[in-house]
């Protein structure tokens, strides 16, 4: 690659790119040469890259230790390399710059520098999107849409990873499962659109039942929903699907369908296991709905647990 200063026919022809030709001497550290467009792009003139140190001062704090450090290095072993990082502009705002930098050696020793700066702060705009909406997607993924509590996708996931946590620390990983009483029957007789609205109270009282960051509450299907709490001892795990069966009751949610007359209540199992090595997460959700199904079978607006 020819010296950027040494030729006006190169110079000229690189001044009507948008990239931004620059070149550094190595071993004072200076710049050389670097293109018009840079005031056009960061608002600093010409005139103010003088040293390395002016580069680096120009670097967005967060970044300039890594991006610096990492240049040096490359450029010490003669290695081609390219940085992004946010540039101060002169206004005081930051336009995302990609480096492209050659080195240049002699003797086995590196002696100049050549490099273009790209102005990438579309690009990262784009990626920053696309960031964005990926996340939303994702979080989606592991929403429920009706009541947006967490889904089963995410509980199963969840489970997976709690079981195993349980195993290897040996702590009581317990699980409650609440399903709504004569919920068909609710169907039926309100129709639909009730009965969703119906899901959506119920879900929002559940969750709000326990509050610590590492418990994880999601529909599980139709009328049910989960409750699973890691490091949760039997009595622990017991008081709060009274709560969960409490909750609910207290909304007192009208349910007239033939043969009920009275409110919307809720059944609920509860299971607490120390996992061992030889087990399967799914037998927690086995156990939690055996005991499920005794609490329908004493009369409903019951808790049963194992």
């Amino acid at each position: 690659m020819s010296d950027i200063e040494g030729s006006d026919v190169y110079k000229t022809l690189l001044e009507s790119t948008k990239a931004i030709p620059w070149q550094m001497d190595w071993i004072t550290k200076e710049f050389t040469y670097i293109g018009p467009q840079i005031e056009a792009l960061l608002g600093w003139s010409q005139a103010s890259w003088k040293t390395a140190q002016d580069w680096i001062d120009r670097i967005h704090p967060e970044f300039r230790e890594r991006v610096v450090g990492y240049c040096i290095t490359q450029s010490e072993h003669g290695v081609d390399h390219e940085a992004d990082y946010p540039a101060l502009k002169a206004d005081g705002s930051y336009a995302w710059i990609r480096d492209v930098v050659h080195v240049i050696r002699e003797d086995g020793v590196t002696v100049k520098l050549i490099g273009f700066m790209f102005d990438i702060s579309e690009r990262k705009k784009m990626e920053d999107e696309l960031v964005h909406v990926n996340k939303e997607l994702e979080r989606y993924s592991f929403q429920d849409g009706l009541t947006g509590v967490a889904n089963r996708r995410l509980f199963d996931r969840t489970l997976e990873s709690e079981w195993g946590r349980a195993q290897r620390n040996r702590q009581p990983l317990s699980l409650v499962v609440v399903d709504i009483d004569y919920f068909k029957q609710y169907n039926d007789f309100y129709g639909h659109i009730q009965g969703d609205d119906c899901l959506i109270q119920v879900s929002q009282a559940l969750n709000e039942v326990s509050s610590r960051a590492t418990d994880l509450f999601a529909r599980y299907g139709g009328e049910e929903f989960v409750l699973l709490l890691p490091e949760t001892s039997k009595e622990a795990a017991l008081e709060m699907a009274e709560k969960c069966r409490r909750a609910v009751q207290t909304l007192k949610i009208p349910h007239k369908a033939p043969g009920i007359a009275g409110i919307v209540t809720v059944s609920v199992g509860v299971s607490t296991v120390i996992p061992a090595a030889d087990t399967k997460p799914t037998s927690l959700i086995s156990a939690a709905d055996k005991m499920l199904y005794q609490a329908k079978g004493n009369g409903r607006n019951y808790v049963a647990q194992c």
